[in-house]
């Protein structure tokens, strides 16, 4: 019916079958931010927040989303989620996120890396949303990925 592998010959979705590929190294990063004005910039940088250090737990919720993303995603594979990073730094106006999530198994790992910058950016807008109801994730992106038959990609500067 098509290219597209998670459809079958009647147009259903399916979950591919990956047991005959060979496990490889793999790894994909991406990125995202939370815009957030003044006053929660203030905090921020003070390690004020009310509800406590608004970083690690954004880091530790990143990290446990992306070992989660078959929960939530349907055809998702449970892969070996092997390592995973996640940065939080903060910018004038905001917070910007990377995580990097590497593997050795039959399938990649883009959605595992965009799961952790995802959460991560859910969990800082949680922390902060009584201090201003308008901060917002924005720019959650894959910025590259390494490994399988597809082979190395980067996103174009």
């Amino acid at each position: 019916m098509s290219d597209l592998t998670h459809l079958d010959e009647r147009g259903h979705a399916r979950m591919v079958d990956v047991t005959a590929k060979q496990p490889t190294v793999r790894s994909a990063t991406a990125t995202g931010r939370v815009a957030c004005g003044p006053a929660v910039m203030t905090v921020l940088r003070d390690g004020t927040a009310p509800k406590g250090d608004v970083l690690a737990v954004a880091r530790i919720a990143g990290i446990a989303a992306a070992k989660r993303t078959p929960d939530l995603l349907p055809l998702a594979h449970v892969i070996g989620v092997h390592g995973v990073v996640v940065d939080l730094v903060l910018d004038d106006d905001g917070v910007r996120i990377t995580a990097t999530v590497r593997t050795a198994d039959r399938t990649g790992v883009e959605m595992e890396a965009l799961t952790a910058v995802s959460v991560a950016a859910l969990a800082v807008v949680d922390m902060v949303k009584g201090l201003d109801k308008s901060v917002h994730i924005a720019d959650v992106r894959l910025e590259s990925k390494t490994g399988g038959k597809s082979g190395d990609w980067h996103r174009p500067t």
